[in-house]
């Protein structure tokens, strides 16, 4: 299914907009403007066309202009009248930019001599024109060409009103003129829209941001290729067009990405299956603030958690992660939601780890992924939906990876001596000497009651003991504390996951909203 209509194309340098026609289909993004295009005849003229045109009693040349060197822009032509002169050739349209006249060439003379022109220069008028692809929306020049219209114009001219010429100007020919018609063999010529850029949306991005800020263009955002081709910044009249384009492309990007997916895991073990991958933004730390997000490509693949500078395409590239991450030491913690009465959501979604971010930015849909060593990654996504898949996919990927790894054993120590501590899906917990083998203290998940630790190397784990019902504080270090404690979050959440899928659903805080949407 192809999904049609009309954008405006932002220039951020000229901070001109143009009028284009967008085309979507499941695997492209078609950009088009319009053009006038020779339909039968033959045309030798390198896009120029020219016209002569004989003034009328009534009606005179039979169109209207603006613009003029004074707005940076060519004088082109902003209305036909129906049955005049301009419109009998055949050959004239509303955006056609006047070249010469008469031989005089105008491209950079100001609206006020082009008029002045125009309105002298008898009753034949020989003007060459080419058709203005990128006008200025500015200019508010209709789409639709030919058409009735009337005119509004006062004795003198502005370069952003349409002057009409349509009036008699200084003609010395009282008999009607014979109209300017067409010559049977002369070329015949249509607008058209015409395909200028084509984007393919496999592992396609969007963004609604100013480039590395956290400014949100209105109404507008820009699709990038996987090779980097942009589409230029795409406004859109108002924010129910904007949405609804932004969701269709999403979608499609969405759906290519998922036969991407099929596609790499005919290739692997059932064991290394890809569970989801997009485009993120990550919050750079420590960057001025003209530079605060990249663009980064995130995996779920079997047992890791990948971060990419651009997408993985061959089997081979993905050796080439700027980060792998053991998915049971990962923990996903979304910080924002953005509510539809604007209302932030704040959502703590971490047990007992006490590291948070400044969430002074402005972009709605964020999460984190915090990893080892008491590091994290800072992530943006562009739709409600997309944050909602993500946490979706990482309980998934690491509920997946807890069950098929079945237990994690840490290097510890307490007191001088070296231990081991094993966390393991059917037992639970246990501690034993790395020399002797021997097995200290087991305890099932169910008898954690709570821990604490002091943000470095040691943790406090209280167990109840089943006998007599007392609290047992057993203290460890580790060197990578938060791994560990990642570890016990992630097998502890597969374990209730296991035995109760509805208790987990429902703590997704973005389903939720997704949901209540």
């Amino acid at each position: 299914q192809t999904k049609t209509g009309i954008a405006l194309l932002y220039d951020e340098v000229s901070e001109n907009a143009y009028d284009i026609r967008l085309k979507l289909t499941k695997e492209v993004l078609t950009i088009q403007k319009q053009d006038v295009v020779c339909v039968s005849g033959s045309d030798h003229s390198a896009n120029h066309r020219t016209v002569t045109l004989r003034r009328q009693p009534v009606g005179g040349l039979g169109l209207s202009i603006k613009g003029g060197a004074e707005h940076k822009v060519p004088v082109v032509i902003s209305k036909i009248f129906k049955d005049q002169a301009a419109e009998q050739t055949g050959m004239l349209f509303i955006g056609d930019a006047i070249i010469q006249v008469n031989g005089i060439n105008v491209e950079s003379a100001t609206h006020e001599e082009v008029v002045h022109l125009l309105r002298n220069a008898g009753d034949e008028v020989t003007i060459t024109v080419q058709y203005l692809r990128e006008a200025p929306s500015f200019l508010k020049l209709p789409l639709g060409s030919p058409g009735p219209s009337s005119d509004h114009s006062s004795g003198t001219s502005s370069p952003l009103f349409d002057s009409g010429l349509h009036l008699n100007g200084n003609s010395t020919n009282t008999a009607p003129s014979s109209p300017s018609s067409p010559i049977a063999n002369e070329p015949k010529y249509k607008k058209r829209w015409l395909d200028t850029l084509s984007v393919p949306l496999s592992m396609a991005r969007i963004s609604r941001y100013k480039t590395g800020t956290d400014k949100l263009r209105s109404n507008a955002f820009e699709v990038l290729a996987l090779d980097g081709v942009s589409t230029g910044i795409l406004q859109f009249y108002t924010a129910q067009e904007s949405a609804d384009w932004l969701r269709a492309m999403s979608t499609n990007i969405s759906d290519l990405t998922l036969q991407n997916m099929k596609m790499a895991n005919k290739c692997c073990s059932p064991s290394d299956q890809v569970i989801h991958m997009g485009w993120v933004n990550e919050r750079l730390e420590g960057t001025d603030s003209s530079q605060l997000y990249k663009f980064k490509f995130l995996a779920l693949k079997g047992s890791s958690f990948y971060i990419f500078s651009t997408p993985p395409v061959s089997t081979l590239d993905w050796v080439r992660a700027e980060k792998i991450y053991n998915l049971c030491e990962v923990l996903f913690k979304i910080h924002k939601l953005w509510l539809a009465d604007d209302c932030w959501l704040q959502a703590n979604l971490y047990l007992g780890i006490h590291q948070d971010f400044d969430l002074e930015d402005q972009r709605p849909y964020c999460f984190s992924v915090m990893v080892g060593h008491g590091k994290s990654h800072y992530f943006n996504v562009e739709l409600g939906s997309e944050l909602a898949l993500w946490e979706k996919s990482f309980q998934r990927a690491i509920f997946l990876e807890v069950q098929r790894t079945g237990s994690k054993t840490y290097m510890c120590s307490w007191q001088g001596d070296t231990l081991c501590f094993t966390v393991d899906f059917a037992l639970g917990f246990t501690c034993f000497d790395s020399k002797t083998k021997n097995v200290l203290w087991r305890f099932k998940f169910s008898q954690l009651k709570g821990s604490s630790d002091d943000g470095k190397t040691r943790v406090k784990l209280l167990f109840q003991n089943l006998d007599t019902k007392q609290i047992e504080t057993k203290e460890l270090e580790f060197q990578d504390l938060t791994a560990v404690l990642h570890c016990i979050h992630s097998f502890i959440a597969a374990k209730v996951a296991s035995v109760d899928p509805v208790f987990i659903d429902s703590q997704s805080i973005a389903r939720k909203y997704m949901y209540s949407n």
